[in-house]
């Protein structure tokens, strides 16, 4: 008794730091981490769960992989920054690395996710204004309903979510939204001459890991290539082995023009972000238009070098495929009346709940924390499910029964 007492007084402490002293603009299941190995996490009072989120898909490679901490041991103690003002005996070979295992000329480097997005948000405009032509202040993206980005003013002025955007006006304009996986809307959106990129989601994440049909990357870039247009994937959370490829978009061994990558790019280590795209595109931004003091840092050069050598050397890829069915046939197996919908592909995986109570998925999510899973809702009803790449077939099995044992909290 005495033992959960300290225990709650524990964990409230550093809950209660956080609300205290941080802005409020996070709702976090009630646990306090301290400890990450392999597909577990530890909460400060020393209890084990299964990280069935891995920080948005950013922990793929699992938590403190070795052969990344490694690296990143090693380079912390050499040097860590020099800002892009100078070379960097890093940069250079990461960016070699990095270029021939995607097959594209170019990289950009940059931290975060959304700072790659706007990055490739700024190449599609120079491009269309410098290659394409297009008139002075015209260029348009087209974009998906539905979509998650990142949170910054540009990315949200194409957000169809209110939670991001209301009470943040005046939005940047030139953009066009449309329904994700609609290629006759796509089409129809290319009549406009001004339309110089799409953007978008290969599966979309945040909304509940919405899959699109067979073909539809294949139909994009025949659409993008016949129209002039740059078709751009943000792969940030769907890329790098998640999906049970490489890429998500490798599925149907397609190539986008520009590629944004974050998240597992550094194994979660430190923020690494990166744009890759052809010569074409790449050079039409000069020196002093864009840039980023920390982008392509040595200590994040050689974190990434690691972190993309574990994904290859330890087939996560081929890992992701493999598990992530074992694990949909196991929720399938369930056979749960408050599971609406089972949805994924590899290891980027959701549920849909249904039921009265419009808390359930929250409701579950507290009930599988209790019982040694840690993951999340999204808007509202759906629960995202992507455990580390390495997860093993007993892991799986355990994890299912773990969800299974936890639905009893909605009869």
């Amino acid at each position: 008794m005495n033992m959960t007492i300290h225990a709650t007084a524990t964990t409230n402490h550093f809950i209660n730091l956080e609300n205290e002293y941080g802005a409020h603009n996070y709702h976090p299941l009630p646990v306090v981490l301290n400890k990450g190995k392999g597909v577990h996490v530890w909460d400060v009072e020393g209890k084990k769960y299964y990280d069935f989120l891995s920080g948005y898909s950013a922990v793929n490679q699992g938590h403190c992989h070795p052969k990344i901490i490694a690296a990143l041991l090693e380079q912390a103690q050499k040097l860590t920054l020099t800002s892009r003002a100078f070379h960097s005996d890093k940069l250079g070979e990461y960016e070699k690395f990095i270029t021939t295992y995607f097959g594209y000329d170019k990289v950009l480097p940059m931290n975060t996710g959304v700072e790659a997005v706007e990055t490739a948000m700024k190449l599609c405009r120079k491009w269309a204004y410098e290659i394409k032509g297009l008139p002075k202040n015209m260029a348009k993206i087209i974009v998906c309903d539905n979509n998650f980005h990142g949170r910054t003013l540009g990315v949200i002025s194409y957000s169809t979510d209110p939670s991001s955007t209301k009470g943040f006006g005046p939005f940047l304009p030139g953009f066009q939204n449309i329904p994700f996986n609609d290629t006759a809307a796509l089409e129809k959106a290319f009549q406009d001459k001004n339309v110089a990129a799409f953007l978008f989601e290969p599966i979309q994440g945040e909304a509940g890991v919405v899959v699109p049909d067979a073909c539809y990357y294949t139909k994009v870039k025949k659409l993008c290539k016949q129209y002039n247009v740059l078709m751009v994937a943000d792969e940030i959370q769907t890329g790098l082995c998640r999906t049970g490829n490489l890429l998500a978009i490798c599925a149907e061994g397609v190539k986008a023009d520009i590629l944004i990558l974050g998240k597992a790019l550094s194994g979660g280590v430190l923020p690494v972000s990166a744009v890759l795209c052809n010569n074409e595109i790449m050079m039409t931004i000069k020196p002093g238009e864009h840039g980023s003091t920390y982008g392509g840092n040595p200590l994040a050069c050689a974190v990434a070098i690691a972190a993309l050598s574990v994904l290859k050397d330890e087939k996560m890829a081929e890992n992701a495929q493999v598990m992530g069915q074992l694990f949909r046939d196991g929720l399938h197996k369930i056979e749960s009346p408050f599971i609406k919908i089972i949805r994924g592909k590899g290891l980027l995986n959701a549920i849909v709940i249904e039921h009265k109570n419009k808390d359930a998925a929250w409701d579950l999510c507290m009930e599988m924390k209790i019982n040694g899973l840690l993951a999340k809702p999204t808007h509202g009803d759906k629960i995202r499910f992507a455990p580390p790449l390495l997860i093993t077939a007993t892991e799986v099995a355990d994890a299912v029964n773990i969800i299974h044992k936890s639905l009893h909290i909605l009869a």
